[in-house]
């Protein structure tokens, strides 16, 4: 799940209000290559009686295509992580900047502060810009017609706006995870353009750089794929996690409401050895 932290629309305190109303007892607050929102939601998953996993979304590289490391850290970030985090937010920053230049020139005019703007509204003006907030600053000034209309034509992959960020490569931020004592997880693979042979190198690769896990469903995700997939974990001894990938209420994944998981042999990251005493969780098989 996603906060204002990141690229979410609800504050990191609302966000776990949200989940307590539904019913969740379980969460991990992730936002991309961020932890800034973690103390607020643990404040108030203590007080609402929701056991919260602290943890954040990494992107990586890897043969030279970005993917999502999702970092489940029961003890918080440490020294390793930490450094890792100022490195991604450095990045980001340099890619927004020139996300900006190139929105300049198809007619947005003063990119940085309209984004700025569109940011503070949605109430993350403290954090680097995405391209989520130089899409609303495109609606604003009248250069798209909604948000998937301005990811459609200057944002999304192969447009103008698309910056690719000097992210780490994959084994070095799996390092870091690794470091601070937490568990590496593969974000959504079944969303990367990659054949199943392509899958499965890049899940080998992730093993070998000390990945443990990978979301089985992540979001609207056809069961067939789901249990193509839970077969490739299986295989590789892998631990499996399940995630909405929510950013914003009023959508159609709110907390709790996705459909179960194809059941299979793969068993649930939360049982993962680091992750299990945190979680209390006598569950084996997913």
């Amino acid at each position: 799940m996603h906060s204002t932290a990141s690229d979410g629309g609800m504050a990191p305190a609302d966000l776990v209000a949200l989940v307590a109303r539904r019913g969740v007892s379980r969460m991990s607050l992730t936002d991309h290559d961020s932890m800034e929102g973690i103390f607020e939601a643990q404040q108030a998953a203590a007080a609402l009686g929701v056991t919260l996993m602290p943890g954040c979304e990494l992107s990586v590289r890897w043969r030279n295509q970005t993917i999502h490391i999702v970092a489940l850290m029961p003890d918080g970030a440490g020294d390793a992580l930490s450094a890792g985090l100022v490195q991604q937010h450095e990045a980001r920053e340099r890619r927004s900047h020139e996300i900006a230049a190139r929105m300049e020139k198809i007619g947005l005019d003063n990119a940085m502060e309209r984004a700025r703007e569109q940011a503070t509204l949605n109430g993350s003006g403290d954090r680097p810009l995405s391209r989520p907030d130089f899409a609303r600053a495109l609606v604003e000034a009248g250069l798209a017609r909604n948000l998937q209309d301005a990811f459609k034509r200057h944002l999304g992959s192969g447009q103008k706006g698309d910056v690719k960020a000097h992210w780490p490569e994959m084994e070095e931020a799996v390092g870091w995870v690794r470091a601070d004592g937490g568990v590496a997880v593969m974000a959504h693979p079944m969303r990367y353009k990659l054949t199943r042979t392509k899958r499965g190198e890049l899940l080998r690769d992730f093993i070998a750089a000390g990945g443990e896990a990978a979301e089985l469903v992540s979001g609207f995700q056809n069961i067939d794929r789901a249990r193509d997939l839970a077969r490739q974990l299986d295989e590789l001894g892998m631990y499996a996690s399940v995630g909405s990938d929510f950013h914003f209420p009023g959508g159609p994944l709110a907390p709790g409401s996705m459909s179960p998981p194809p059941r299979t042999k793969v068993p649930p990251v939360w049982c993962h050895p680091r992750l299990a005493t945190f979680f209390d969780a006598p569950i084996a098989t997913i």
